[in-house]
């Protein structure tokens, strides 16, 4: 049986962990692909398979990243896909952590701009997503949402490196 770990939570007050630049090529063996062997790892990099293993592992623990399998939402039945602006009266922290709480939503960033939090999320079709809306208007302190359905994805990549 596998821990189940909780979602990441980037962007919030933690302290940067130091990367050697080992880590860092580690890192972007495995943003070109995430089921790279740590053997193939190793090979790259320099360091044994044990080794490599050890690195990942801990760059795991200590939240630096995430290995999971990205989806088509479309190929999976997920017909709408959007990002939605919120404006908010209240702590926005509250606001966000209890938006963040619906299953649908996948995406929740408190921004900078005229919106106060920015909300991505996908569902099945328009009657799911009046629901959702609904929904996310009842949350107390939420003001007023602004909808941006997506037509036709052009670009979406995880591969900033590390820089």
């Amino acid at each position: 049986m596998t821990e189940e770990r909780p979602p990441a939570r980037r962007g919030s007050a933690r302290s940067p962990v130091p990367l050697d630049e080992t880590a860092k090529r580690i890192i972007e063996q495995l943003q070109q692909d995430g089921r790279r062997s740590y053997a193939a790892i190793g090979k790259a990099v320099g360091l044994s398979e044990a080794a490599v293993r050890q690195r990942v592992q801990k760059l795991l623990d200590t939240g630096v990243m995430q290995i999971v399998g990205v989806t088509d939402p479309l190929m999976l039945g997920f017909s709408r896909q959007m990002m939605i602006g919120v404006n908010c009266e209240g702590d926005l922290e509250t606001i966000a952590d209890e938006l963040a709480a619906l299953d649908e939503i996948d995406y929740v960033v408190i921004a900078a701009g005229s919106f106060d939090i920015l909300l991505e999320l996908v569902c099945e079709d328009d009657e799911r997503l009046l629901e959702l809306l609904g929904r996310i208007r009842a949350v107390p302190g939420v003001v007023s949402t602004e909808s941006f359905v997506y037509l036709k994805l052009r670009k979406q990549t995880y591969s900033w490196g590390t820089r």
